[in-house]
């Protein structure tokens, strides 16, 4: 698949760059696209969620009023979860909520994904940009020449750039990461990505052959 490159001010450029077929043109998997977002969702939840139940609740040492002659249900304890104050039934406990998936379930993962941006046409390569200095407005400049302001946008840089991060940060619809650390969910989420043309080498490394014998 051949894509333009875009230039800053939001016009084509006449070079191209030819996406990896392994990566963004393959059979995509829904399943292991909803597990991987299940899992970064689930892994980000503390699990410290803590009710206390009818013997953890302070009170009912002794009982509440007489067996008989109130009118009342022979009740032993104020510390029922009929009553206010008393336990809860069956609420949360501490617990981890982690799914694990393997490396290879993750990375097919995050190839179904990028896929899915490339046949709905939602990837835009743009040539290699930096700033002197943090400006947000620069930012907003490059994002309303494309017509992607109003989007979810998740840019990859092909490193860490402190000004471009700074520049961004202010952009509510705007997400900043580098090309090899997008998870499925955030890939899923943005309704664009918007990719500098160095970043894009790195993002295909980290999920193609190299990455694969890595993880052998």
């Amino acid at each position: 698949m051949e894509l333009n490159i875009y230039k800053t001010d939001g016009t084509k450029s006449r070079k191209k760059v030819t996406l990896s077929d392994d990566i963004f043109t393959i059979e995509p998997n829904e399943t292991l696209v909803y597990e991987d977002v299940r899992s970064f969702l689930s892994n980000k939840r503390q699990g410290t969620a803590k009710t206390k139940g009818r013997t953890e609740v302070r009170g009912g040492g002794r009982k509440a009023y007489r067996q008989k002659g109130t009118g009342n249900a022979r009740r032993g304890t104020i510390r029922s979860p009929l009553l206010i104050g008393g336990g809860t039934v069956f609420g949360p406990k501490p617990r981890d909520y982690k799914v694990k998936l393997t490396k290879k379930m993750r990375r097919l993962a995050r190839k179904s994904a990028l896929t899915y941006k490339a046949q709905d046409e939602a990837i835009f390569v743009v040539e290699n940009f930096s700033f002197d200095e943090p400006k947000t407005k620069k930012m907003s400049e490059i994002l309303e020449a494309l017509k992607i302001s109003d989007k979810k946008v998740l840019l990859l840089l092909p490193e860490k750039n402190d000004n471009i991060l700074k520049s961004g940060k202010n952009i509510p619809n705007l997400k900043i990461l580098e090309a090899g650390k997008p998870s499925t969910y955030e890939i899923m989420e943005a309704n664009y990505l918007l990719i500098q043309q160095d970043s894009l080498p790195l993002l295909e490394g980290s999920l193609g052959s190299k990455a694969q014998e890595e993880t052998a």
